[in-house]
């Protein structure tokens, strides 16, 4: 007879908890391994991202697109080719004011300063006020005026006086009662009197003339100094109660919507320019954006030191991007055409401050999966830009969406991935 061996209630209590002392050492121990796991990608991802200069969301090598989401991206590659560009020179080159749109200003005779109007920066229109001054010969001007007015109102009473005396004359005259060389005396006397008030006029002019290019103020017996263009000040080298000699440098403004870009090309590059060709160059400010020069000049000698010859092209600038001082990166054609590499503007992305492509691997299933690669490009060339380095002839690359592509690399994630 067999005996049905039942497990008591304490037995039964204690296997339990064996139990899940054993599955929550288990569970433990892989919870561990994933973190662990999970921190070696994180760090291997963070590693990479250091090594190549890009965020960790920016280190990913690649992303995947399934064919349900190109649908929907719009996103579009063609076949890396080659185009016939001339060659192209880069030198260094300087964005200054331009000389022709810009206006120095200084002392027009040994003065005490009154006030300055202005601080560098500030725009002014033409016209406008930029120094007061205070000098013996504003004072002096101030008196030629007013004593060029009280000797015009001085010859115009004698010529009224003259005229009458003359109309008089003339009735007498009719009448009999003066001989006639009274009646001449008083003829010359009244074109004496009007030629006297033509030169007194003359003489008037003549002061105010002065006076207004001082900018002498007759009341106050100052002189202000007005801009003769509408600009930027860029210098201001006086201050208030400074005493100044006659042609000491005051005020400098310059009109910034067209600036003066200066090159010194090597003698291998001399021979391709000339005037009314066109400079392209780029600013670090906007190292995408592509800005042209005119050259306006070209040396009609080389520098005998640096064995360069200076260029200097002028710049439209009427949005103001580009400012005096600026340094610029120049192409300059310097040879017969050449078969280049070239891609379109619109697939060059910025990542991790450096230019990228997005080179396309489509793959069975419709998908594809888009490699980041860097670039080098060796020239701004409007539409389509040189490559130097980084692209293969024939490979794939994204011409069109390139930024939805960037979104995907920015997000540090698969696309697949997203629910």
């Amino acid at each position: 007879m067999e005996r049905s061996i039942v497990p008591s209630w304490s037995m039964r209590h204690r296997i339990a908890i064996s139990l899940i002392v054993v599955l929550a050492s288990a569970s433990g121990c892989t919870a561990e391994r994933g973190a662990a796991e999970n921190e070696g990608r994180a760090s291997a991802v963070d590693t990479a991202a250091k090594m190549s200069g890009l965020a960790p969301a920016e280190a990913e090598v690649s992303v995947e697109f399934s064919a349900a989401q190109l649908t929907h991206s719009r996103v579009k590659w063609n076949a890396v080719v080659q185009s016939s560009m001339s060659g192209l020179v880069e030198v260094p080159g300087q964005l200054v004011a331009n000389d022709d749109r810009t206006a120095r200003l200084a002392a027009p005779v040994q003065a005490r300063v009154i006030a300055v109007h202005v601080s560098p920066g500030d725009r002014v229109a033409g016209g406008g006020r930029l120094v007061t001054l205070q000098s013996p010969e504003a004072s002096m001007a101030q008196a030629d005026l007013g004593k060029a007015r009280a000797e015009l109102t001085s010859r115009r009473a004698a010529a009224v006086y003259a005229k009458s005396a003359k109309d008089r004359a003339e009735r007498l005259l009719a009448l009999k009662a003066i001989p006639r060389q009274d009646y001449e005396r008083a003829i010359a006397d009244d074109e004496l009197a009007r030629a006297g008030v033509a030169q007194a006029i003359s003489e008037l002019r003549r002061s105010q003339s002065n006076a207004s290019q001082l900018g002498i103020d007759v009341r106050a017996g100052t002189m202000t100094l007005r801009s003769p263009i509408g600009g930027v000040v860029t210098t201001r080298d006086v201050a208030a109660g400074a005493v100044v000699s006659a042609g000491a440098p005051l005020i400098t403004v310059t009109d910034p919507s067209s600036l003066w870009l200066t090159v010194a090309l090597p003698e291998g590059s001399a021979s391709a320019v000339r005037v009314g060709a066109a400079l392209r160059f780029t600013v670090p400010t906007a190292p995408r954006d592509t800005f042209t020069a005119r050259i306006q000049s070209v040396s009609a000698s080389f520098d005998p030191t640096t064995r360069s010859l200076p260029v200097r092209g002028v710049v439209s600038n009427p949005g103001g991007r580009l400012r005096p001082e600026m340094f610029a990166r120049v192409w300059v054609e310097s040879g017969t055409p050449q078969l280049t590499i070239t891609i379109p503007e619109s697939a060059v992305q910025r990542l991790g401050n450096k230019n990228v492509v997005f080179v396309a691997h489509p793959a069975a299933d419709g998908g594809v999966r888009f490699e980041r690669r860097e670039v080098e490009l060796s020239a701004p060339a409007g539409a389509r830009l040189p490559v130097a380095r980084g692209l293969k002839l024939g490979e794939l690359i994204v011409t069109e969406g390139a930024y939805v592509v960037k979104a995907e690399f920015e997000k540090g994630k698969m696309p697949g991935m997203e629910m």
